[in-house]
């Protein structure tokens, strides 16, 4: 009986030594619907791969092709009216991209909008790169617009023009991965020191 006390407050120490000897981070993970749940424990190299998931909605790959010519709707075909980025990302001088797309979504005409609205540059192209290419280019400063870890995800999460993706207006489908959740994965993607996976290819 002596022994139980003891026992039982060295439970705590040695489950939390347990989970950063494996190297696992969990943190509670607040739904779109506000019910408090926790995070499944994944090891830190694969923290980035729920945050690539969101990155490659197409709410947020629409806007970061590989080429000249932005896509939309959900299916992302090239832009109507043969939309090209220009050379300040924000379409031909006969085309801007400001000529229809205002500071929020226009319910008359369907067209979307946002703050600041314009095409991601060429140096921030996501198509076809596999999660660590995607985590590599996007913690590159000098590809990411100079950002630092913290300054990535506060863009990232507070931007509005990012943020247009979970209230797209019109028949487009939000970020299927709630907000606040988005929020949560990246701080444990941060707190980790931003980790990358490793690389598929030798």
């Amino acid at each position: 009986m002596r022994g139980r006390p003891f026992t039982k407050a060295l439970l705590p120490i040695a489950a939390a030594a347990f989970a950063g000897a494996a190297g696992f981070l969990a943190q509670p993970l607040t739904s779109g619907h506000g019910v408090v749940r926790t995070a499944i424990a994944a090891p830190a190299d694969e923290l980035f791969k729920p945050i690539a998931t969101v990155l490659r909605d197409p709410r947020c790959m629409n806007c970061h092709p590989v080429g000249d010519r932005p896509r939309q709707g959900d299916d992302r075909h090239f832009h109507l009216q043969n939309v090209s980025r220009g050379e300040d990302d924000l379409g031909f001088v006969n085309l801007r991209c400001t000529a229809c797309h205002r500071s929020e979504n226009n319910a008359y005409s369907g067209v979307p909008g946002a703050p600041n609205w314009h095409l991601a540059p060429l140096a921030m192209g996501w198509e076809g790169l596999d999660d660590a290419q995607l985590c590599a280019v996007l913690t590159d400063k000098s590809k990411n617009g100079g950002r630092d870890i913290a300054a990535l995800v506060e863009h990232m999460a507070s931007d509005k023009l990012v943020m247009w993706g979970w209230n797209p207006g019109g028949n487009r489908k939000p970020v299927a991965t709630p907000h606040d959740v988005f929020v949560k994965q990246l701080h444990a993607w941060q707190a980790a020191n931003a980790p990358c996976p490793k690389s598929a290819t030798p």
